[in-house]
């Protein structure tokens, strides 16, 4: 068995969708020639789990922290030594969650706008559900590293909204002309990097060419998972292998 080797939890379901291709972005960016180099992984998909945008929004009195506390402590039971979530809208229970468990748990709205600061980003816009738009979870964290944040108007928030619950969440293709108008409208504010800041977002770079106007964060979320189980990350655009924070154990 190797040396201190950690066991990864990953609290998923939140989509599932977006937690099946968490894991296969975990396996292709893990540097290993067999099977025993790869990360052990214990994977939670709770789809049950309430919609937390749903919450936040008010749509419904629903919370999800009950069931999301519920998975991190049966991971934590299982002895995993720390968890991700590749869900940016849950992290408006971060605070929550985190004080509920005993083990640390990456929080991949900082590390996104970390590593949005360290390549230089000073506005970014910011591509997400409403849920996360409305709980101002980003201009938070990106006013703690020092840049700036914008989100869509109302009328192009709705455009992306549709995208995620009315194509991607239904297992639809994105109709890229609307998130070429969504994303030319945040460049047209200032915005000099734009955040896929929901990972159901994430597959529209997983199938598109978009480009280094574009931070993914589950793309961020893995490479800094990878660097936190001790394995060396590998394939991830050159911006984010460039960030030597991002690759520290």
């Amino acid at each position: 068995m190797e040396k201190n080797r950690k066991l990864l939890g990953i609290l998923g379901g939140l989509g599932p969708m977006a937690t099946v291709y968490f894991y296969e972005m975990l396996t292709s960016h893990t540097k290993a020639d067999c099977d025993q180099e790869h990360i052990d992984i214990l994977i939670s998909s709770r789809a049950s789990t309430p919609d937390r945008t749903a919450f936040i929004v008010g749509a419904s009195g629903e919370s999800p922290i009950g069931a999301m506390i519920e998975e991190g402590k049966r991971l934590q039971n299982c002895g995993v030594d720390l968890i991700s979530i590749p869900c940016n809208t849950a992290h408006y229970f971060y605070d929550e969650l985190t004080a509920a468990l005993d083990i640390p748990v990456v929080n991949i709205l900082l590390e996104t706008a970390a590593h949005a600061k360290r390549t230089g980003a000073e506005t970014v816009g910011i591509l997400a559900t409403e849920g996360t738009v409305r709980s101002g979870a980003y201009a938070h964290v990106c006013q703690q590293v020092g840049i700036n944040c914008i989100v869509p108007d109302e009328e192009h928030q709705s455009i992306l909204s549709d995208m995620i619950y009315g194509q991607i969440k239904q297992g639809k293709p994105a109709d890229m002309r609307k998130f070429e108008r969504v994303c030319d409208h945040m460049i047209s504010r200032g915005a000099d990097k734009l955040v896929l800041g929901c990972t159901e977002l994430s597959l529209i770079k997983r199938d598109n060419d978009l480009g280094d106007l574009f931070i993914d964060s589950l793309e961020v979320l893995a490479c800094r998972t990878i660097a936190l189980c001790g394995k060396e990350p590998v394939g991830f655009d050159a911006g984010l292998t460039a960030d030597e924070d991002i690759l520290k154990a």
